[in-house]
């Protein structure tokens, strides 16, 4: 694994003609967690990603398109536009310079755009291929979600799953006091439409107890349920990202 902290002599010496591109997010996760969770998540899953490919990974992009939280004091939202046109500048810039797979990981569940971007790319340049990691997701979730004993987990964005995460990840930043509510059903019908301002009470689509759990079990199940996903959802990827591109280029 090579990252931007490795020099250009290092990276041209290694031979790999793949790139990792991470994308986070600066967004609300209620009134008590930190905002940059979903940029943590995406070094996870670069880290494993590169590992997985041997591949050069770039600096996480720390925002996103986040217009269902921008109500909510210290978010920061970019169009999807703005962030597809960057993305692709990056991917050109360094197709020049010899690199011709490429994969990208965002942390954020609201990043729409992916799909449509990896489509469009891999049209629009021939000699290249960019693949998102999702061949496995629904098994590696629920797998990761017995794992560390979540079942019945019923959450969108910060609510217990958020609070393990952050203990895990970021415990210094994290206050631990009970937040979020039961969001009634109905309200799933306008997730996509209004900002969550106006369909939850603090920000929170699941809710967390104080003391429900104790701080070492938050931080074992955030670090269990990860670890397990990120696994998973790594597993077959090299196969997938040679095997895509050696079709591409039949």
């Amino acid at each position: 694994m090579l990252s931007y902290k490795d020099s250009t002599r290092t990276i041209k010496d290694s031979g790999t003609d793949t790139v990792v591109i991470p994308v986070g997010a600066t967004e609300q996760f209620g009134p008590y967690l930190p905002m940059h969770l979903d940029t943590l998540i995406a070094d996870l899953y670069a880290e494993a990603y590169g590992n997985e490919l041997n591949a050069y990974i770039l600096p996480t992009l720390p925002f996103n398109t986040s217009e269902e939280h921008a109500a909510f004091k210290g978010t920061v939202t970019v169009s999807p536009n703005t962030l597809t046109a960057m993305l692709e500048e990056i991917i050109v810039n360094l197709t020049r310079q010899g690199f011709t797979k490429f994969v990208i990981c965002t942390g954020h569940g609201g990043a729409y755009w992916e799909s449509a971007f990896v489509k469009h790319i891999n049209f629009k340049y021939p000699n290249i291929i960019l693949i998102a990691p999702n061949h496995n997701t629904n098994k590696a979730w629920n797998e990761a979600i017995k794992k560390a004993e979540l079942e019945g987990l019923n959450e969108i964005h910060g609510g217990l799953l958020s609070v393990c995460t952050a203990m895990w990840l970021c415990p210094e930043l994290v206050t631990l006091e009970s937040m979020g509510s039961n969001i009634p059903s109905e309200n799933l019908t306008y997730a996509d439409y209004l900002t969550w301002d106006k369909l939850t009470e603090d920000g929170c689509w699941g809710s967390f107890d104080l003391g429900s759990h104790s701080p070492e079990q938050l931080r074992k199940k955030g670090e269990t349920f990860w670890t397990t996903f990120i696994s998973k959802r790594s597993q077959g990827l090299k196969e997938i990202l040679e095997t895509a591109y050696h079709k591409k280029l039949l």
